[in-house]
């Protein structure tokens, strides 16, 4: 039979304020935030890449297998390939992959398959799932944990005054060619990161009102 976990006792965060002015404060700070794809070459120190990333380490796991690598890369020669790499990927993508819908929706955005951002941003933060942990064994809500993770590296990164993108060129095999990832490391999602550009600019969009994202109780 087995051995029940380890328990320890669990110290809860307390807020300096009362947990309303907290949320409402929490609130005000990450509604600021918004992809960017225009970056400075300010330098951004390793260390706190690494805190950031610790923070998305704290995410919540299936299992708490804890099923993501978190590749921080610098070098402008990798940065370099893996631009020309994402650009061909794109390229495919406008001209011949997306529907007439999808391109249409993405208009708003002003996107297209120019990725200079790959290069000007200090780094990139390549994120991988796991298929199974380091000496083979089973995991669990893989894409629903590195989502979590994900959005706790945003955070953390905008809360430190830094600006992200969440870069999903499609297929991303070439991640794993040009960063010598292993088979069991699949590219999830390419992260731009650094201070966004004194000229930056973004487009004009709304999010929507708490009444279409929130319900309470059942529907009647």
């Amino acid at each position: 039979m087995a051995q029940p976990p380890r328990m320890i006792p669990y110290r809860p965060y307390e807020p300096a304020g009362e947990p309303l002015a907290a949320a409402r404060a929490f609130l005000d700070a990450i509604g600021q935030r918004r992809s960017v794809r225009s970056f400075s070459n300010r330098p951004v120190s390793r260390e706190l890449v690494e805190t950031i990333i610790a923070a998305a380490g704290t995410a919540p796991s299936g299992a708490n297998k804890q099923p993501w690598r978190f590749v921080a890369v610098q070098d402008p020669a990798l940065k370099h390939e893996i631009r020309i790499a994402a650009e061909a990927e794109e390229r495919e993508f406008y001209q011949h992959r997306a529907s007439r819908r999808w391109l249409e929706d993405l208009q708003a955005l002003g996107t297209d398959e120019h990725k200079e951002f790959l290069e000007t941003a200090p780094w990139l933060i390549a994120v991988f799932k796991l298929v199974h942990t380091d000496d083979g064994g089973q995991v669990y809500y893989v894409d629903e944990s590195i989502g979590i993770a994900v959005g706790m590296l945003l955070t953390a990164a905008h809360l430190a005054g830094l600006s992200t993108l969440t870069h999903t060129p499609s297929p991303m095999k070439f991640l794993s060619r040009i960063l010598g990832r292993p088979a069991h490391e699949r590219p999830f999602l390419l992260i731009p990161l650094g201070y966004a550009a004194r000229d930056c600019a973004v487009p004009d969009i709304q999010r929507k009102p708490l009444s279409d994202i929130m319900a309470v109780d059942r529907a009647r």
